[in-house]
């Protein structure tokens, strides 16, 4: 004999999860407002020139421009400096920059 809660929970989950329930319309929504898609936007280029720690500070040079922690420009908010890469808010988004990579000197034998 089942629990009659689980029951009327098992019946509730078949009702939500019906296909009649995806097609409710919001009563809120003002009439001809039709859903748009969202429409992302690619990730800008954004350059991480240097990293520069020291005891007292951390610098990171982005798109040019010397930024500290908490600081802004351009709709990019510096939130933490590592060694090795910097956390940042580009247009409220989260994004991590890394350096570019030194270019790699062969000797010649």
């Amino acid at each position: 004999m089942t629990h009659p809660l689980f029951r009327y929970l098992m019946i509730m989950l078949a009702a939500l999860s019906s296909s009649q329930a995806y097609a409710l319309q919001d009563p809120t929504r003002p009439p001809g407002a039709e859903s748009q898609p969202a429409v992302v936007s690619p990730a800008r280029n954004i350059q991480l020139g240097s990293i520069l720690l020291g005891k007292e500070r951390r610098i990171a040079v982005i798109d040019g421009v010397a930024l500290q922690e908490g600081d802004s420009h351009d709709n990019i908010r510096v939130r933490r400096i590592f060694k090795d890469r910097v956390e940042v808010t580009d247009r409220g988004l989260p994004r991590t920059l890394y350096p570019e990579p030194l270019p790699q000197v062969r000797r010649t034998p």
